[in-house]
């Protein structure tokens, strides 16, 4: 009996004060073995700091091709680079293509996720069709639009029959960019419209039908409902099209139109692969590089303030 009272009773030390019991700490896994992330932050150092710091390096050296020896240039890169006319023309092209082209993307990118959370027949097949240009590759890409938009293309075909003359789409400076623009709109309005219904989906249906109720119509409820509830995140899809167009814009231009003509469709991330890779002009192309990088980060900040601004 004794045994058992002195079981229930607290431990305590000599001055009777009840002994804290002691416990096993084992702390979390990060704490046991912090060798685990090491893999990652050497892959993350090598393969996306590593590049980085490669090219305002190289920004800096004069280095005319791969196998000469690179010397140092100073400031010699951003003087050629800032008084090139092609530069600058560069850099309207780009400008153009993502005043347009993101607004025009995001805008319906949303409303097509808007649709589809409204789960219409044949929503579920229609989340997949909206993901399939995503999945298919650069070059098949060009190729459908090449034989869509060159001067015997179906689009010239659709338009003579309708007494309407045909263009060269992507041999016209005047509509050659237009082209571009419209591949990347192509490729980006479902796969931005498939992330953005992600995030619609988390919307209670209570609140929608109240809001039904009330009188509230399709545009207003996904204009003055849908839309703030998913600001933040439309902010990421809008700064990941962003990156996507401004950084990887060369491949559609190498393609379809090489830059040309006249220069109608060279971007910047198009002139810093034709510096490098057909000019072998190494301490130019990175100059530019880092000019679009500064963009990159600049273009980031400001869609971050113009959402946050519509509050």
């Amino acid at each position: 009996m004794t045994a058992l009272l002195d079981a229930g009773r607290p431990d305590t030390t000599g001055d009777g004060k009840a002994a804290v019991p002691r416990t096993r700490h084992r702390g979390t896994l990060r704490d046991r073995f912090p060798g685990l992330a090491l893999p990652a932050l050497i892959w993350y150092a090598v393969f996306m700091i590593g590049p980085v710091v490669a090219m305002f390096v190289i920004a800096f050296l004069s280095w005319p091709g791969m196998l000469t020896t690179p010397t140092p240039a100073g400031l010699d890169n951003f003087a050629r680079v800032f008084s090139d006319e092609t530069f600058w023309t560069a850099t309207a092209n780009s400008a153009i293509q993502i005043v347009v082209g993101l607004p025009i993307m995001i805008g319906l990118a949303f409303l097509l996720a808007f649709y589809v959370v409204q789960k219409p027949r044949g929503h579920r097949v229609l989340r997949y069709l909206l993901f399939i240009p995503a999945l298919i590759s650069a070059p098949a890409t060009a190729m459908v639009f090449y034989a869509m938009l060159n001067p015997d293309g179906l689009v010239n075909g659709f338009l003579r029959p309708l007494g309407l003359e045909g263009n060269e789409w992507l041999a016209d400076p005047t509509t050659a960019l237009g082209a571009i623009i419209a591949v990347e709109l192509w490729s980006g309005i479902g796969y931005s419209a498939v992330l953005i219904a992600s995030r619609l989906d988390g919307v209670e249906t209570e609140i929608v039908q109240a809001a039904r109720l009330d009188g509230a119509n399709d545009w207003r409820l996904a204009w003055r409902m849908y839309w703030p509830i998913a600001r933040d995140f439309i902010g990421v899809v809008a700064m990941l099209q962003f990156l996507s167009m401004l950084f990887n814009s060369a491949q559609t231009v190498l393609l379809l139109t090489q830059g040309g003509p006249e220069n109608a469709t060279t971007t910047l991330a198009y002139l810093i692969y034709r510096k490098a890779f057909v000019e072998t002009d190494l301490g130019y192309s990175q100059a530019v590089g880092v000019v679009l990088f500064v963009i990159g980060l600049l273009g980031m900040w400001a869609i971050r303030r113009t959402l946050r601004a519509t509050h």
